[in-house]
């Protein structure tokens, strides 16, 4: 395995993975429904099913000692059922020393202003992972205002999805899921409004590559990961911010287990990135966002 020559020369698994999923059957399966399958099928992956033993194994022979897993609400939208944030509060008990958990609502449920406060005032939860194409909204609407303005004041961040998915990919219609709930001018519209609102846009933001650009660049509290693509099909000008004007905003993200962190990091070492802009990208920027 080819590493980054910042991993090579850290003392132990330093990279922090901002962009994790469940390997069991709550996300994959009961979660992910068909519009998984589609994805899987598309992209040549496959859904089996792994324990978070072989999963934390995995990510630290790769260099990587901390990871964000992802909670999962998209039940009004798509019909099938969330990942529970009580799951998502009892894995990271178990494995405290690797895991980061955040939670999810459904910002079509009536109670999502109350179970945004229950994920961290009783779970403990650090941050919300929202994905607008499969839960079908618009997070620019004012009807999700309430919500936004709870979460800023819990003093919580937040993942936004960002560009298009492969959820539901070359079925008829693509199962009914928007794309455009996907383009990230409409968070910047909440980022404008919640200035104390850390958020993370989750993935290169294909096709509005340069729109996420732009609004990391003017937005102090807006940032990005990498996650969702091999490095060597992200967008040349992504890397070129990521290595200069936003080398303090972007982070390492994988996506997992639809991709893996070794194949990630191998494909990353090619890029010719600086030691110290590897450091940025792989841990430092997670430290500073996340708190840790």
């Amino acid at each position: 395995m080819t590493l980054p020559t910042a991993l090579e020369n850290a003392d132990g698994p330093r990279a922090i993975d901002t962009h994790a999923h469940q390997p069991t059957s709550e996300f994959l399966h009961d979660a992910g429904g068909q519009m998984m399958q589609d994805a899987a099928d598309r992209f040549g992956a496959d859904l089996e099913t792994d324990t978070y033993e072989n999963m934390i194994a995995e990510y630290r022979e790769a260099g990587v000692g901390r990871a964000v897993l992802l909670g999962w609400d998209a039940e009004t939208n798509t019909g099938n059922p969330p990942v529970p944030n009580d799951y998502v509060a009892e894995v990271r008990d178990e494995h405290d020393d690797f895991f980061i958990g955040f939670g999810s609502v459904d910002p079509l449920k009536d109670d999502c202003v109350e179970e945004a406060i229950r994920c961290v005032e009783d779970l403990d939860l650090s941050g919300f992972k929202f994905q607008q194409i499969a839960q079908g909204f618009d997070p620019s609407d004012p009807e999700h205002d309430e919500l936004f303005a709870t979460i800023e004041d819990l003093g919580v961040p937040v993942v936004f999805h960002g560009g298009n998915s492969t959820l539901g990919a070359c079925s008829a219609g693509g199962r009914g899921l928007k794309i455009k709930y996907g383009n990230p001018m409409l968070i910047d519209d909440v980022a404008a409004e919640h200035p104390d609102l850390q958020i993370l846009i989750a993935h290169p933001a294909f096709p509005w590559e340069k729109e996420q650009l732009a609004i990391c660049q003017q937005k102090g509290n807006v940032y990005m990961d990498l996650s969702g693509w091999m490095p060597r099909y992200i967008d040349e000008q992504v890397v070129h911010y990521a290595k200069s004007l936003l080398s303090d905003k972007v982070m390492f993200g994988t996506d997992y287990p639809m991709i893996e962190p070794e194949p990630w990091l191998s494909q990353f070492a090619e890029l010719d990135l600086s030691e110290e802009i590897q450091r940025k990208l792989l841990w430092e920027n997670a430290e500073e966002f996340f708190g840790l």
